[in-house]
Order: C-alpha cells, then structure tokens, then sequence
C-alpha cells in the first residue's frame, strides 16, 4: 500500500474526537486506508444489503453489536444511524468510537451537520497526489521553491493522462478503460439516486461540457444554452459535481489593485485522467497537440496544491486574478502575511514572456518577485528577474 498524507491527520483525530467523518470522491481509497490502518477496528459496509436491511429495521440493535470502535463504511445509505449514534457518543465521550465513511458527499454532510456538529472530524480523502506516488513529503508552496524531490520518471503528458485515481496505479489498468467504466457508474448510480435525472445521456453532455470549460471563466447561462437545459438546472447540475468531488471552482482574489476585476469562478477538475478521458483524449501523444492542453496541465498543477492541502485538512486558499483588460495570475496563495503569486504553463521551453503577467501584478500589488513562482512543463530549475522558474516534475 503507498502510504497516505491525510494517515497521520486522522489517526491524531481518532485521539481527539469521538467520531471521524472521512469523505472523498469513490475509488479515493477511503475504505482501504481505513482497514490497513486501524486493524483493529470491527468494520461493516453499509453496501452489503444485510447489513443495510438490519441497521434500517434496528438501529439500536446494530449499534449494540459493536463493544469496541468500528468502521461504518456507506454510512449514509442508513440516515437514521447519525442521530443514534449522536446519543452514544453524548453518554460515552471518549475519542474514537466511530470512524463514519462515505462517498456521496452531499448525503453525508447532510446527516453529519444535523446530528453530529462539535462530535465529528470531517477530513477528505482524494486521489493521490503526485508526491504520494513518488513517496515524498507533501506539497507546499512555502516549500516548492527550496524542494529536493526528484524528477519524475514520466513527462508531464504520461502523468495527466493516467490520473491519479489509486486503483488505476495498484493494478496497472488502462486509465482510459477504467475511467470509462468510473465514469458510467458515477452516472448510473450516484447521478440517478441522488437527482433522479431521467435522461442520463444529458447529464453526461453537460458533464462533457465542463470539461471543455476548464481552467474558464464559469459561465451558467452559456453552459446551460450549450446543454439544453434550464439556468437553474446546469447550477444544480455542477453542484452534485462539486459535492461528488469530480469538479471545483476557485473564486476570484478581492483585493482590488485599483482595476475593475472579473468576479466569476473559474471551474477545474480533480483528476486529470477523467478530464482526458471526458475530452476524448485517447493518449499522451494526443494531449501533447490537444488545444486543450494548457487547460489541462493548469488544471492538473491546481489540483495537487488542492489535493495536498486537503490531506493536511486545511482549506486551499486558492484564488485567481484577472482584470478588466485580460492580465491574470492562475493562482494565488493567501498565506498569514503574504500572497504568493503563481503562473503556470504547459510549454516544454522556458520563455521570457511566461513571467509578464507575474511582473505586472507584483508592480501593482507591490510584492515580492522572490515568492513569486513559475511552473512549467519543462525540466530545469532556475530564477529569472527574481522569480522562481519550477519544473513540473517538483510539483
């Protein structure tokens, strides 16, 4: 097993709280951390219909079983447990009593909310990230300029076409096979029971759709025109793909350098090898000519600075900025007593000109060109005028 960031986060929450909620998006790897790192602890799935049918009928009677701690995996497809176990844990508040696990985000923190708010650790387990894999620390942006980890084996196109989903990687599938079954059960299953969507084949253009968009401005009404459906609905529509971890926004930074600013978000995904896979992108030679390849690597860099804060349980802090006259920074990172300002691009050659957008928001924001950072596809490491030119390879 690669070992986990978010393990010591929820083995020192397990010593702090009655109960940890551990959420993520499905095949994260939530159900196979939680057995090789707590053994000791009873675990019982909510999948197995038995279970369900008891724990629905008796939930006393199916809590009562368990005289030590336990994993409930699926937890919320048994709603009435939370306030059971509310009871429990207010009788008896010692630390670690239950680990509560599930997938579809936006039933559980429902239910958690309700009966278990101040009683639970809520943590997120994503896909891997890039430095999981490669077995080193975790991501920082303090750290991602003085970093020694080592370049990775695979050019940049290798590793956001395959992705980063945990099974993909244990059992050597093909990612675009897995991801294609990934993908239609997500549909068939989550999409079906959660917004009761009759025409699936809709819903899946409109998912389509958003990957076109990434690394854009979020644009409901357009995206809504493009599908064929209501306003209204394209907004519930990316909700369910935000609560079920396959898309996210980033909102635009607010400090105004007196400049008029875009206030739209701009929508990414998690996991770059669905985004291929939703992109019809069929290999790496693909991606590498794909017009959608500069989206995709800023996609892909994003989302490990969002994975890894996630497996430290911090909130990301991660905002773009652009102006009315269309200067922009991908991301920029609030830390307590600065904001460090980072462009991303996909091109294999450094070029001089990557850096004028960073230059132009430090002239305004009078800030420092020594926390600033360049990420790029290519495999040298260097400062140019101050700034911190960095390989992908030491994301």
């Amino acid at each position: 097993m690669i070992p986990r960031t978010l393990a010591k986060k929820l083995k020192d929450d397990l010593s702090l709280y009655p109960v940890v909620t551990l959420t993520g998006p499905r095949q994260s790897g939530k159900t196979t951390l939680l057995k090789n790192l707590l053994p000791e602890y009873n675990y019982v799935s909510l999948e197995d219909p038995d279970e369900r049918e008891y724990a629905l009928a008796d939930p006393r009677g199916f809590l009562s079983r368990f005289n030590q701690c336990v994993i409930l995996d699926e937890v919320q497809r048994s709603p009435d447990l939370f306030s059971y176990i509310q009871t429990i844990v207010d009788g008896n508040d010692h630390a670690g009593q239950f680990i509560l696990s599930g997938s579809q985000n936006f039933l559980l923190f429902g239910r958690v909310s309700q009966s278990l708010a101040g009683r639970t650790s809520i943590i997120h387990l994503m896909p891997f990230t890039k430095r999981e894999l490669e077995k080193a620390e975790n991501l920082t942006v303090e750290g991602l300029p003085d970093t020694t980890v080592s370049e990775s084996p695979r050019d940049p196109f290798q590793a956001m076409f395959t992705g980063f989903y945990p099974r993909i990687h244990d059992k050597k599938l093909s990612p675009q096979e897995w991801l294609a079954d990934y993908f239609q059960t997500y549909i068939q299953r989550d999409v079906r029971e959660i917004l009761n969507v009759g025409d699936v084949g809709l819903f899946s253009r409109f998912v389509r759709l958003c990957a076109g968009r990434v690394g854009q401005v979020l644009n409901f009404s357009s995206l809504a025109a493009d599908c064929g459906v209501t306003h209204t609905t394209a907004r519930r529509w990316f909700s369910l793909l935000e609560s079920s971890f396959i898309a996210y926004r980033i909102m635009p930074h607010h400090q105004n350098y007196n400049k008029r600013l875009v206030k739209a978000s701009k929508l990414y995904f998690y996991d770059s090898g669905l985004l291929c896979y939703l992109l019809r992108i069929k290999s790496p030679d693909d991606l590498r000519i794909s017009p959608f390849r500069g989206n995709i690597f800023e996609s892909f860099c994003i989302s490990e600075f969002v994975k890894s804060a996630y497996h430290q349980k911090k909130d990301p802090d991660i905002f773009f900025w652009r102006d009315a006259s269309g200067h922009e920074i991908d991301m920029l990172v609030e830390r307590s007593e600065k904001i460090v300002p980072i462009e991303i691009k996909s091109s294999e050659t450094f070029n001089s000109s990557f850096i004028s957008g960073l230059l132009y928001w430090l002239d305004l924001s009078k800030g420092n060109r020594e926390d600033a950072i360049l990420l790029y596809g290519g495999n040298k490491k260097m400062k140019f005028k101050g700034v911190n030119v960095i390989p992908w390879a030491l994301l």
